[in-house]
């Protein structure tokens, strides 16, 4: 007989305090959010949050962390683990397609609140974290340019600012109605766009 092991209530109420926060960051800024209004979505007196937490900014700070790190650690794998250029980029696109699904709110306070985090020490190591994440899509860029795989005259930078704000797109207009890609079919596309482009082929 196999027994399942659940996660400790204290661990299960941290979780649940870490994702309403987030959905309240992601709709109304981070800034704009106050611990009050944290601690009433979850039912709960202002002061019993710091039994949790020692500020909202430990909050912003669980959730950033986690997410950098698991975009991180799905761009050093594809780095390492693919000689060929391409396949390295294929597989960045599909891991962050699907690291931006799982951490929504995240990607949000990023895009609202960007001038704030990265002027505050704690959060200083978001503008480390985002130099890595541009130094592995370039270096996989440039090194296709070397080998052939690319266009000679391909700009990688530029080509890496306009991927990455592809992938971000989708983690927002898939929140309203109509129809819903999943991060699979959203990294197919993207892929296709890039490799195979839209003109028809005789």
């Amino acid at each position: 007989m196999t027994t399942t092991k659940k996660a400790a209530p204290g661990s299960e109420r941290r979780a649940h305090l870490v994702q309403l926060a987030g959905e309240l960051f992601a709709e109304k800024g981070f800034r704009a959010t106050t611990v009050r209004e944290i601690a009433d979505a979850a039912g709960i007196l202002s002061g019993s949050l710091y039994h949790h937490f020692d500020s909202k900014e430990s909050i912003g700070d669980e959730i950033l962390s986690a997410f950098l790190d698991e975009v991180l650690s799905g761009y050093r794998t594809a780095a390492a683990a693919n000689d060929d250029p391409r396949a390295a980029i294929e597989q960045i696109i599909r891991s962050s397609a699907a690291s931006l699904d799982r951490h929504r709110a995240a990607l949000a306070m990023l895009e609202n609140d960007w001038s704030y985090f990265s002027g505050q020490e704690r959060f200083a190591y978001l503008r480390k974290a985002m130099k890595e994440i541009e130094k592995t899509w370039v270096q996989q860029l440039e090194r296709g340019i070397q080998t052939g795989h690319f266009r000679a005259d391909l700009d990688a930078r530029l080509t890496y600012r306009l991927l990455r704000d592809i992938l971000w797109i989708p983690t927002f207009w898939r929140q309203g109605r109509g129809a819903a890609w999943n991060s699979g079919q959203i990294a197919d596309g993207l892929l296709r766009l890039l490799f195979d482009g839209i003109t028809a082929r005789p």
